[in-house]
């Protein structure tokens, strides 16, 4: 008969594999359920349709994790990305500008927001607060510059950075570079060290010689850029700039973070369990819509899933306290 101890070890190790590899185990297990429900589920077209459409939750999940990272939050990233999309749009008519003037200007408003976030913060005003006032502002923004209607006529230039090459969707292949090099940053540089020491104990960071303005600064403004980055590829994906894009983006995009094990406290987390979170969220989404059922339970599914997420990260982070 086992003893008391020998169980607990058997729960320590069962936690950690879960931690490890449930979020895989739990997208092969739903796949396989869709696919037996609806056998269009596994065929390669709609993989790669999926694949698609978590690119731009994946730009902008790989984003806030350097912000979630740190301690922060980031809420203002729909708006951001509907604010990068029309600036881009309206530098992307054909035969203007070349290609590279709308990617710049776009990438280069989104650093901008990302940037103001980082200042606001720094500067002592709650995570909370500067990112819910960026959110109105550049919402406020992209609604004045468009005049509240959608930029069209976009370039074939444009147009083709939501195409395919090679059979495989350029977003994908954007998405596998960002996240690569996050995850590169974080894995194998002082930089990404002091990002994880600033989110694990700020005040121990600061005492250490860690430049903790700046960690912060930096991991906003690279959010930034990389909303602008994602508002580029989805107006690219919808051929125009739409004042009214990116709603609740932030929340898919959060969601899918902490699905992926990256702690809203800070200090924990990674890349890696992100692409995987938006790669839960995308193919519960797909499956949800080949099955017919009504948006408004999809809402209410995204919802508990969110929650879920929520407390088994404080759940999770009392233990380890």
């Amino acid at each position: 008969m086992p003893c008391p101890s020998d169980r607990a070890v058997s729960l320590s190790r069962l936690r950690a594999w879960i931690k490890q590899f449930g979020i895989l185990a739990a997208i092969v297990i739903i796949a396989a359920t869709l696919g037996c429900a609806k056998p269009t589920f596994l065929t390669t077209t709609n993989l790669v349709n999926v694949a698609r459409q978590i690119s731009i939750n994946g730009i902008l999940g790989v984003g806030v994790t350097l912000v979630l990272l740190t301690g922060g939050v980031d809420l203002s990233l729909g708006s951001v990305v509907a604010l990068t999309g029309v600036i881009a749009a309206c530098f992307a008519h054909p035969g203007v500008y070349p290609l590279c003037v709308p990617l710049i200007l776009g990438i280069a408003a989104g650093m901008a927001c990302g940037a103001t976030n980082g200042l606001v913060i720094t500067g002592g005003v709650p995570p909370f607060i500067a990112t819910l006032g960026t959110m109105t502002v550049a919402r406020g923004l992209a609604q004045v510059i468009s005049d509240g209607r959608p930029v069209s006529n976009m370039s074939p230039a444009m147009i083709r950075l939501a195409g395919d090459v090679g059979g495989i969707p350029v977003p994908v292949i954007i998405l596998a570079a960002v996240a690569l090099a996050a995850w590169t940053m974080l894995t194998n540089t002082r930089l990404g060290r002091h990002i994880y020491a600033v989110g694990g104990n700020e005040n121990a960071a600061r005492a250490s010689g860690i430049d903790v303005r700046r960690v912060k600064m930096f991991a906003y403004t690279i959010c930034g850029a990389l909303t602008g980055l994602a508002g580029i590829v989805l107006a690219a994906r919808i051929n125009t700039g739409q004042p009214n894009a990116g709603l609740a983006y932030e929340l898919d995009a959060i969601a899918a973070v902490v699905i992926g094990g990256t702690s809203l406290s800070g200090g924990a987390g990674g890349i890696g369990g992100t692409i995987l979170g938006a790669l839960l969220m995308g193919v519960i989404n797909n499956g949800l819509d080949l099955l017919n059922v009504s948006s408004y339970y999809q809402q209410i599914v995204k919802g508990i899933i969110i929650v879920g997420a929520v407390w088994l990260d404080r759940r999770s982070s009392r233990k380890e306290g």
